[in-house]
C-alpha cells in the first residue's frame, strides 16, 4: 500500500467513525426528535433532558479520555465504544420508556466520546508519526457528513416509516458504517519517535492558557449544542416554516462537510487563534439569524454559517491540542472536551425550561448568541496571553 493510500484509508476510517458515532448515535436524534414528540409522546422537557443526558454520558468519556495515556487501551475502548453506538441506536426504537431512552442517550453519548475523542486522537498519533500534515480537516468531515445524512435519511423514511422503524434503520446504517470504521484504523504505534526517527516531544501551553482556552471552549459548546439539538423544532414552529427543519438541518451538515478543510487553510495564513475568533463571530450571527429575519432564506443563510463555523472550531481547538501533546493528543483533547461537555449538558436543560416557560425555543438561541459572544472576547484576550508566554519563553534565564 502506498503511504498516500493509508493516509486516505487512515481518515477514511476516522470518517466512518464519525458517521457512526455522532452521526448515527448522536444525530439522528436531532431530525427525529419532533416527529418523536409526535408520535411517541415526547415532551418538550423531556426532549431537553434527553439531549443533557447524552451529552453527561459524553462528558464522562471525555473524563476518562483524559485520563488515559496508554495508546493501546485508547485503542480498545475506542472498537468497543462504536459497537456500543449500535447498541445505543437500537434501544430507542425498542421502548417508550423514557428512562430506558435516557439510558440510550448516555451510552451513547459514550460512544460519541470514543469516536471523537479516542478516535480523533489515534488519528492525529498516526499522522504525526508518519510525518503527515497534523490537520483533522478531512478527517471531521465525517460530522458533517453526519448531521446531512441524518437529515436526509429522516426526511426520506418518514414517508415509509414510523418513528420506532426509523431509529432500528438506523442501526443497520450503524452496522455497515462499523466495518471500515474498524478494519481501516491500524493498530497504534507507541514508539517515542515518528516513522523518519523524529523524537516525539510535548510542549504544553501555560495554565493561564490552559484556563482561558477552556473557558472560550465552554463557551462554544453552549453556542454548539442549543442549535445542533433543538433546531429542526425551532425552524418547524417559526410562521410559515412548518415542515422545514429538516432542510435547514441538512444544510447545516452540508455546509459542514467541507469547512473544516477551509479552516485548515484559513488558519494557515492566519495562525490558530485568529481563525478561532473569526469562526466565532461568524458562527454568532448564524445563531441568531434564524429568529432576526422571518423566512426560509434568512434560515438557510444561518444554517450556512452555523454548518459552516462549528465543525471547523472544534477541528481547530483539536489540532492544537494534538501540536502541544503529540505523544498523547487525546490527553488535552479530553480536557478541552470537559468544559465543551459542561456546557453541552448545562444549555440543553435550561433550553428545555426556556422554551416551557416560554412556549418557544428562540430563547435558548438567544442565550447561545450571548454566550458565544462572551467566548470570542476570551480568544481575543488568549491571543495577548499567548505572546506574553512566547517572549516569556524566549527571554534569557
Amino acid at each position: 500500500m502506498t503511504e498516500q493510500r493509508e493516509r486516505l484509508q487512515v481518515l477514511s476510517a476516522g470518517i466512518f467513525s464519525l458517521l457512526l458515532a455522532l452521526g448515527v448515535a448522536r444525530f439522528a436524534y436531532t431530525p427525529l426528535l419532533p416527529i418523536m414528540q409526535a408520535q411517541a409522546g415526547l415532551g418538550v422537557a423531556e426532549a431537553g433532558w434527553l439531549a443533557a443526558i447524552n451529552y453527561a454520558g459524553y462528558l464522562s468519556g471525555a473524563l476518562i479520555a483524559s485520563l488515559i495515556s496508554d495508546l493501546v487501551l485508547k485503542d480498545r475502548l475506542y472498537r468497543i465504544g462504536l459497537v456500543v453506538a449500535i447498541l445505543s441506536t437500537v434501544m430507542m426504537g425498542l421502548t417508550t420508556d423514557v428512562t430506558v431512552w435516557a439510558i440510550s442517550r448516555f451510552i451513547a453519548g459514550l460512544s460519541s466520546a470514543a469516536g471523537m475523542l479516542l478516535g480523533t486522537g489515534l488519528i492525529l498519533n498516526w499522522l504525526i508519526r508518519h510525518n503527515h500534515r497534523s490537520e483533522l480537516g478531512i478527517h471531521f468531515a465525517g460530522i458533517g457528513l453526519g448531521i446531512a445524512g441524518c437529515s436526509a435519511a429522516v426526511a426520506l423514511m418518514s414517508h415509509f416509516f414510523d418513528w420506532r422503524e426509523q431509529w432500528f434503520a438506523f442501526t443497520a446504517i450503524g452496522c455497515v458504517l462499523l466495518v471500515p470504521a474498524l478494519r481501516w484504523l491500524p493498530p497504534p504505534d507507541s514508539s517515542a519517535v515518528t516513522k523518519t526517527g523524529q523524537k516525539l516531544v510535548d510542549a504544553p501551553p501555560s495554565p493561564a492558557f490552559m484556563r482561558l482556552f477552556m473557558a472560550a471552549y465552554f463557551c462554544a459548546g453552549v453556542g454548539y449544542v442549543v442549535s445542533a439539538t433543538f433546531i429542526v423544532a425551532i425552524i418547524d414552529h417559526l410562521p410559515g416554516l412548518a415542515g422545514r427543519g429538516w432542510l435547514v438541518f441538512l444544510t447545516i451538515g452540508v455546509a459542514g462537510a467541507p469547512s473544516c478543510m477551509v479552516w485548515d487553510l484559513i488558519a494557515r495564513r492566519t495562525g490558530d487563534l485568529n481563525a478561532l475568533i473569526l469562526a466565532s463571530a461568524l458562527q454568532i450571527v448564524g445563531i441568531v439569524l434564524p429568529v432576526l429575519a422571518d423566512g426560509l432564506v434568512p434560515a438557510m443563510a444561518g444554517a450556512i454559517l452555523f454548518g459552516g463555523t462549528f465543525i471547523g472550531m472544534v477541528s481547530l481547538v483539536l489540532t492544537m491540542a494534538g501540536r502541544y501533546y503529540p505523544t498523547r493528543p487525546a490527553k488535552m483533547m479530553g480536557k478541552m472536551t470537559l468544559s465543551y461537555g459542561v456546557a453541552q449538558i448545562v444549555a440543553p436543560a435550561i433550553t428545555g425550561f426556556i422554551a416551557t416557560r416560554l412556549g418557544s425555543y428562540a430563547g435558548g438561541l438567544y442565550l447561545a448568541a450571548g454566550v458565544m459572544v462572551v467566548g470570542t472576547v476570551l480568544l481575543v484576550v488568549l491571543k495577548t496571553v499567548e505572546r506574553r508566554d512566547a517572549a516569556a519563553s524566549v527571554a534569557p534565564a
